[in-house]
């Protein structure tokens, strides 16, 4: 996080080192504005490209994951009931939790009330936090 700010820091200082190094070229010397539009442009269109790449990167999950057998144990979860909580931490609705483990909607219903009292949770979403903060899902 450190390096970010660094790097951060130092590009904004060679920014503004150059804006104001133009801009005393552009007083003394008196350098045609259109140069100065390209080079404001160019610029813009560099940060626009850098601030564009960072924000669409798609983030990589830890190769190094592993679940949290000992949790896995202490609070009684079944090889199912983690299964029907990966897909619920995908997003999956009940009826495509079901569809896609070949049980029924009922079955989803009770694999998952049964989490709730393991985890000590009552939606979806906390099961969902709890269950990444333990180490027992991605």
């Amino acid at each position: 996080m450190k390096s970010k700010i660094l790097i951060y820091g130092v590009s904004l200082a060679i920014l503004v080192f150059l804006l104001e190094y133009f801009e005393y070229r552009f007083f003394v010397r008196e350098l045609s504005f259109e140069v100065y539009i390209i080079l404001i442009a160019a610029l813009f269109t560099g940060l626009g490209l850098w601030v564009g790449n960072r924000l669409t990167r798609k983030k990589t999950e830890p190769a190094n994951f592993r679940k949290n057998k000992k949790a896995i144990d202490y609070l009684g979860i079944s090889e199912r009931e983690l299964e029907v909580l990966e897909l619920v931490a995908k997003g999956l609705s009940n009826k495509e939790i079901s569809a896609r483990l070949f049980v029924s909607i009922n079955t989803v219903k009770t694999h998952l009330s049964h989490l709730y009292e393991k985890l000590e949770v009552n939606r979806r979403t906390q099961a969902v936090e709890k269950a990444k903060s333990l180490n027992l899902i991605r």
